[in-house]
């Protein structure tokens, strides 16, 4: 049986330091086979997971000579840290290596939705020319608030000031004294950095109490018009709530590449119907063709140090 198992997909060819000393099974489509994923891992000692894969306590148990857990991202909501704490099993995100890739999404998506004048494709082949309802707004001098200031949040700071933007972040992780507050104006509360902002990025976890973090009351505290982003986790927006928001006029766009249900459902779309002024992806902020070579590298790095440290 395979001391390594890799259950979602990933470049095959960046497994050769592994394979090389190793058994190793490749087998992207393990993920939405559950009882074969259980079986596969009963003498793993690695196993290399995405965001789908539950590497819960079934999983755990399943798997008693397991050392390591290689996150090919860097959230860990699928997989449970207490449970692997417990064993002494090592869990490893691929910490930073798609950081460039969310940031390009997050400051790619702000200039959309405040231009407003990319959704017009379908229009124009239509043989119209909506050139007068197509005044959008400028980047340069609107407030980013931008909720956490870890690695991504900080590349999206540099590459939105560089813009023009005044860009503000609360983290209450991060004492005032802190060099990441350098270029990026502090707000002591989650209150005072939504009230009058020309938009919002989320750069936190999904925790219980970052769960529905923006909802009906914290959206009303944006400016009117105020776009949203969201690359962190699905759940920490009211999905429901901005959707409204966003139909009233309150919200002018938004762009979210994360939801509380994934992959999107029947229910979870109808909620979205007929809003043009969205950006809405499946999970892809962080995968590009060089993020993706440097999560691979990185993941097979971490997993690979584990299993020859003696």
């Amino acid at each position: 049986m395979a001391q390594v198992v890799v259950s979602e997909f990933m470049n095959e060819a960046a497994l050769a330091p592994l394979q090389d000393r190793f058994s190793v099974l490749f087998d992207p489509e393990l993920v939405d086979k559950r009882d074969e994923l259980l079986v596969a891992v009963g003498a793993a000692e690695a196993v290399i997971v995405r965001n789908r894969t539950q590497v819960d306590t079934g999983l755990l148990a399943a798997a008693p000579a397991l050392r390591t857990v290689g996150r090919l991202g860097v959230g860990l909501d699928n997989i449970d840290l207490e449970a692997c704490r417990g064993r002494g099993i090592e869990v490893h995100p691929a910490t930073g290596a798609n950081a460039l890739a969310v940031a390009e999404y997050v400051i790619a998506s702000i200039l959309i939705l405040f231009r407003g004048a990319y959704q017009a494709q379908s229009r124009m082949l239509d043989g119209s020319w909506p050139r007068a309802n197509l005044q959008g707004r400028e980047t340069s001098g609107k407030r980013l608030a931008l909720v956490g200031l870890g690695g991504i949040a900080r590349l999206v700071a540099a590459r939105a000031a560089a813009l023009g933007m005044v860009v503000t972040a609360h983290d209450p992780y991060l004492g005032p004294d802190d060099t990441a507050w350098s270029q990026v104006k502090r707000m002591e509360s989650l209150e005072e950095l939504l009230r009058g902002a020309d938009a919002v990025s989320l750069h936190v976890p999904l925790t219980d109490g970052t769960r529905h973090l923006l909802n009906d009351q914290t959206l009303q505290a944006l400016a009117p018009g105020a776009i949203v982003v969201n690359t962190s986790r699905g759940g920490i927006i009211d999905d429901a709530a901005l959707a409204a928001a966003v139909r009233n006029g309150h919200i002018g766009g938004a762009a979210l590449d994360v939801f509380e249900d994934e992959p999107l459902t029947a229910t979870g779309a109808e909620m979205f119907s007929g809003l043009d002024n969205l950006v809405l992806t499946p999970h892809i902020a962080g995968l590009t063709a060089e993020s993706n070579s440097r999560v691979d590298e990185v993941t097979v790095r971490n997993v690979l140090t584990t299993l020859t440290d003696n």
